[in-house]
């Protein structure tokens, strides 16, 4: 009985090894063709040419594509590191730029406070830092880190930058209390350098809005006393040493009694900018006691 049976109602079936052998037949005979024959060439190079080149152009596309992403992003994460460490030496170089501005200020105010006590080298004196001050925005009261410990002393004179900035009104083992000449209670007898005329410097918190204080009871006879005159303490003071400079004579304005005169005196310290102090340990009735 043949092995291929059509059976009715059932589908043709070939047995698998049959199968097998027909395709092996046929390959073996396409195998011989192709070695022996050209018979295959142009369809095969026409398969070639339309499915597998473009399928291998295909690929080395993407492969040369994938290729150049790669290296971008070698490139990107090169940068970002290299942007970081730009960040980092550009915070670094910020705070070593901030320390020497710091650096440099402290230097400035320190040559200042050195020109000040070559100025007043007659008299002895102690540094000081301001630690403390009152609220607003000028120096009208303040402390500084020296007290009774130090030798300070109430009515000590304090000078800082040009000259005269008020005097020690309360004293603690570490501490001082400062009170500045442009209080509205402070007083301050003083003279023009260049004429010798008396008159009497009165704080006041509103002129230093305009950036001044105010003097009265210059007796100015001669009418010599001009804006710009340098006005210091006087010896008639009874708590500033003498010839301590307070300030530059803005205006000259006649009194009522056309006796005296008054006006305003730009202040020779900056009351809005201290941090650090010159104490006179010298006081006045020290200097009288020793005349």
């Amino acid at each position: 009985m043949s092995p291929i049976v059509k059976r009715k109602g059932e589908k043709f079936t070939l047995p698998s090894k049959y199968l097998l052998f027909i395709l092996t037949i046929l390959c073996s005979v396409m195998m011989l063709l192709s070695f022996t024959t050209s018979l295959f060439d142009k369809p095969l190079g026409t398969i070639v040419g339309y499915v597998v080149i473009p399928f291998e152009k295909g690929i080395g596309a993407a492969g040369g594509w994938l290729s150049n992403r790669k290296d971008e992003l070698s490139q990107i994460r090169s940068l970002l590191e290299e942007n970081q460490k730009l960040k980092d030496q550009v915070a670094h170089l910020t705070e070593e730029n901030t320390l020497l501005q710091q650096d440099k200020y402290e230097l400035n105010k320190l040559r200042q406070l050195f020109e000040l006590d070559e100025q007043y080298e007659e008299y002895h004196k102690v540094g000081a830092r301001i630690i403390a001050r009152d609220p607003g925005n000028w120096y009208v009261a303040f402390t500084i880190d020296k007290g009774s410990n130090d030798g300070i002393a109430v009515d000590m004179n304090v000078i800082a930058g040009g000259g005269l900035v008020g005097r020690i009104s309360s004293v603690g083992p570490n501490w001082a209390k400062v009170t500045a000449i442009i209080s509205d209670n402070a007083n301050v007898a003083g003279m023009t350098l260049a004429s010798e005329d008396n008159l009497i410097v009165s704080g006041s918190l509103k002129g230093m809005n305009d950036g001044v204080i105010y003097f009265s009871k210059l007796v100015d006879s001669k009418g010599v006393v001009q804006s710009g005159d340098k006005v210091v303490t006087s010896d008639i003071s009874d708590k500033f040493l003498p010839g301590i400079l307070i300030g530059y004579v803005l205006n000259v304005i006649p009194d009522n009694n056309n006796l005296t005169k008054s006006g305003t005196i730009i202040p020779a310290v900056d009351f809005e900018h201290l941090s650090e102090v010159l104490v006179i340990t010298d006081q006045k009735l020290t200097i009288e006691e020793n005349e």
